[in-house]
């Protein structure tokens, strides 16, 4: 399991996962873990300061560019920007020939190219398609890049599909058929084929 938001706070036995591995901080990311975790935890060191007080019994560490196995599967985390306070990565996931990057919340990712290399699948940030959220906080940046960037992003690395979830309300409340229309016309336009993310979606690698 990667992350584990407040909604998930007393339901994780329901689902008895075998790991969780965390990205950040945020409430929708990690306060799910408030009450503690049945199974080992998996996180960046800035990540894990942040959850100091939590009652989790089986903590691991992941360090950034260092692949880590988590049950049989390879996690390598690449910095992305996103908060100051609360710092994120993004996942390449790897497994036998397989190999996703999972990224939920960014602006960019730091080494880009590297993060994507023979990547088959994108899973990225749809907080919004097209419009930028991205502010300034004194030197630093924080928010999110529109799903339009993270294409072009995929079509400069050479990643051929792309997933979307964690969406914001212009994808979550918006017309389905007119949003899905506008994703893969943008997508069209870089050589990419793309699907919004839903509960219960499975993919083939």
């Amino acid at each position: 399991m990667i992350d584990c938001g407040l909604d998930w706070l007393g339901k994780l036995k329901r689902i008895s996962p075998s790991a969780i591995v965390l990205t950040h901080a945020h409430p929708d990311h990690a306060w799910g873990l408030k009450q503690g975790a049945p199974c080992p935890v998996y996180a960046p060191e800035k990540t894990w300061q942040e959850l100091l007080h939590y009652p989790i019994k089986e903590r691991r560490l992941i360090k950034e560019r260092t692949p880590t196995k988590v049950c049989g599967i390879s996690f390598e985390a690449f910095p992305v920007e996103h908060s100051i306070l609360s710092p994120a990565v993004g996942y390449r996931v790897s497994a036998g020939r397989g190999c996703v990057f999972y990224a939920p919340d960014l602006i960019f990712i730091h080494e880009r190219a590297a993060a994507l290399k023979a990547v088959e699948i994108y899973i990225g940030d749809g907080a919004t398609v097209t419009h930028s959220f991205i502010r300034r906080r004194g030197k630093a940046l924080i928010g999110h890049s529109p799903v339009r960037t993270q294409l072009t992003w995929c079509e400069k690395e050479g990643v051929s599909r792309a997933i979307i979830t964690h969406c914001g309300s212009e994808i979550a409340t918006g017309d389905e058929r007119k949003i899905s229309a506008a994703l893969r016309a943008v997508a069209g336009e870089r050589g990419v084929e793309v699907r919004i993310a839903y509960d219960g979606m499975k993919l083939k690698l």
